[in-house]
């Protein structure tokens, strides 16, 4: 086959598959308008038990020989996070951050980050919103991308930015003010 052909079928290719993300939004959004939605709320990330908390967030893998946390290059984590709606961990539960991140800079200061936040609360219970991104941990306030969702965020899209209210390093246990711009319908 030649070069021409390689790059007509790759063109067509290319084509199709932006007609076809083109009926579908169009399709999924058809007769709705665009809502903007704001919220804010706290996310309680425990890597190490206290009296009232259990863990929250592992360690899964990291850079051999050396120890694994949150600053060293290749650490990866997982975690299942209560979000509520103050920083103290009784007040009402909106749901959960389910994800992982791994410390991708080589200097340890920043983090690759995937969150699914399952709402269970009255007004979004069962809807989802995706994230994604690079967390400058290191900067008082990070921002990140709101990629998807479900639910009442169906086809989600904006941004999130991220504040670390509380922090003790040597239990690796912080809490996290997320305050989240969406648009969705």
């Amino acid at each position: 086959m030649s070069s021409f052909s390689v790059s007509r079928v790759a063109l067509v290719s290319i084509l199709v598959l932006l007609a076809t993300n083109a009926i579908i939004s169009s399709e999924a959004s058809k007769g709705q308008k665009l809502k903007k939605t704001e919220m804010s709320f706290y996310m309680h990330d425990w890597e190490t038990p206290t009296k009232e908390e259990n863990v929250t967030n592992i360690i899964i893998a990291g850079k051999p020989q050396t120890k694994w946390y949150i600053l060293t290059f290749g650490s990866l984590f997982a975690y299942d996070d209560a979000i509520t709606t103050t920083i103290d961990r009784k007040s009402t539960e909106l749901g959960r951050a389910h994800g992982i991140y791994v410390n991708t800079a080589l200097d340890g200061s920043d983090l690759h980050i995937l969150v699914s936040f399952l709402f269970t609360n009255k007004a979004y219970n069962g809807s989802t919103i995706e994230i994604q991104g690079a967390d400058r941990l290191l900067q008082p306030t990070r921002e990140v991308s709101v990629v998807s969702g479900t639910g009442k965020f169906r086809l989600a899209r904006g941004w999130a930015s991220i504040e670390t209210v509380f922090l003790d390093i040597p239990q690796s246990n912080a809490i996290l003010r997320w305050n989240l711009t969406v648009f969705h319908y």
